[in-house]
């Protein structure tokens, strides 16, 4: 159960990466980046596998590739504005 206001968790949100668009360095600290902009706590989620969006690295062991579709989660006082900033950078990554 949420025990504040900052503890806010919004839906989760489903975003497929641009076909030809690999999560690797690049294309990651892209995502990294959007996502630290927040004070939530930001998870990309992959079938069985998450990682949290502020760190490159965790994004890039996903191994997402053009096409996939990823599922992203938030948690804090600025979730849905985290998610729907975090869904924009990943439709716009070339």
């Amino acid at each position: 159960m949420l025990e504040n206001s900052a503890d806010v968790r919004a839906p989760d949100i489903e975003v497929a990466l641009p076909d030809g668009v690999d999560l690797h360095a690049r294309p990651a600290g892209n995502v990294a980046r959007t996502a630290m902009r927040f004070k939530s706590h930001i998870m990309l989620v992959d079938g069985a596998c998450e990682a949290n969006a502020k760190s490159v690295l965790s994004v890039m062991a996903l191994g997402l590739r053009g096409g996939s579709v990823v599922r992203l989660r938030a948690d804090g006082a600025d979730a849905v504005a985290a998610l729907e900033a975090v869904r924009a950078c990943i439709v716009r990554l070339e």
